[in-house]
């Protein structure tokens, strides 16, 4: 019998642990440079050239953030990870890196709005991409072409919080040798393994959950070890080296990373790796959260309308039963015609009125007015996103604290 199976928070803790730190410290301490220095020339050539480990240049390498990138490997059971600035920057250099002109990407339609606008400015490029209904199976595969190159979904949708066909899809995906990339932002690697469903490559915003402080900006991309890259047209020669299984993390970190700069710097991943300790814990505690604001705002006679995964009448709720470890901090609500959105905004003091997610503190946001305001009226309708919608990230907050808040503003 061999060692017992770590679970999720012991294995992220103790991470660093598993290599050497310097003078025995507990964490991988801040290392703020951006070049090495070696000794012998010919040692420095061969990190250069990839026959030797090492680092040569911050902009693709440093200690501190190789070890960022090895505590999400583990968190995401994956094979390896690149880190970036921001989870756009993730999601932008991995399309950059893995698509050619001509290629086409099948993708949800209920996207995270800057990750809609990339994909839109993909299009005026020659990559061409089709928006979804991705809740279903049957809508990918319709929209597949012989030049789909990838399939692309969020796990819970930003707003609305549609779940995708997760599962389905992993496994159409997997039939027709399509790469599959995830966006695990709104669900974390504590409530859901991307890798159970067949996905190729794992996004993260690793500013959201992992991150959990509000307090730095970063972004991963995780290979999984399900796809071979052996079968993908676009791997270039010079990275078609050893085991096929990293060819394409190889791609993005080398071509991508390299050329578009977009780097995570040494004291943002100290930040995060700090953070991401704490995960499991903080993304329970919001959960729950979630859920109790959700079941009383579904009950108020003021709010029109909730949306979150946990209710019975959400329409993926047996779906994300059975995906997700609990349902997320994430929900939305519209209120009854009769309320003034911003007198009910105004009159919050506990729940902060902001953008981002995934923060100890509860946050509150109009979507129409902010962060989907650039897409205008009749995009904003065809996702559903209703004038009076409000977006909340629950936090870590006493419950009852954020009952009364929200009973008081209403009031």
């Amino acid at each position: 019998m061999g060692p017992p199976v770590k679970g999720f928070t012991t294995k992220v803790v103790h991470n660093d642990r598993q290599d050497t730190i310097e003078h025995g410290s507990l964490h991988k301490p801040i290392h703020a440079n951006v070049a090495y220095g070696y000794d012998d020339a010919k040692e420095l050539a061969a990190v250069f050239q990839g026959t030797k480990s090492g680092y040569s240049y911050g902009r693709q390498v440093n200690p501190t953030v190789t070890a960022l990138e090895s505590k999400v490997t583990v968190m995401e059971s994956g094979v390896a990870s690149v880190c970036f600035g921001t989870g756009m920057a993730a999601i932008g250099t991995t399309m950059f890196a893995l698509l050619r002109s001509g290629d086409h990407i099948v993708s949800s339609a209920f996207l995270f709005g800057n990750t809609n606008s990339l994909f839109n400015t993909f299009g005026q490029m020659d990559i061409n991409v089709s928006f979804v209904d991705a809740t279903s199976v049957d809508a990918v595969a319709a929209a597949v072409t012989e030049k789909t190159r990838v399939v692309f979904v969020e796990t819970i949708a930003n707003p609305r919080t549609q779940v995708a066909d997760l599962a389905r899809i992993g496994e159409f995906c997997a039939q027709h040798g399509l790469v599959y990339v995830v966006d695990n932002t709104m669900t974390s690697p504590y409530l859901f393994q991307a890798k159970a469903v067949g996905a190729s490559l794992v996004v993260n915003s690793l500013t959201k959950y992992i991150g959990g402080h509000g307090n730095a900006l970063g972004g991963g991309v995780t290979e999984l070890g399900n796809y071979d890259w052996s079968t993908f047209p676009n791997i270039y020669p010079e990275y078609q080296g050893g085991e096929p299984t990293k060819w394409g993390i190889t791609q993005i970190k080398k071509k991508g990373l390299r050329d578009l700069g977009a780097s995570l710097g040494p004291e943002a991943a100290h930040h995060i790796a700090m953070g991401s300790e704490t995960l499991a814990l903080r993304v329970q505690r919001q959960s729950d959260n979630a859920m109790a604001i959700c079941r009383y705002l579904q009950a108020h006679p003021k709010v029109k309308r909730v949306y979150y995964p946990g209710l019975d009448d959400h329409p993926q709720h047996a779906r994300a039963q059975e995906l997700f470890r609990a349902f997320g901090g994430l929900f939305s609500f519209e209120l009854q015609p009769e309320v003034d959105l911003w007198d009910f905004l105004n009159r919050l003091n506990v729940i902060v009125k902001s953008s981002n997610l995934g923060d100890n503190r509860t946050l509150a946001i109009p979507v129409a007015h902010t962060i989907y305001f650039e897409m205008g009226a009749e995009r904003r309708a065809s996702m559903g996103i209703d004038e009076s919608l409000i977006r909340i990230s629950s936090g870590i907050e006493d419950s009852e604290d954020l009952l009364a808040d929200l009973a008081a503003a209403f009031e």
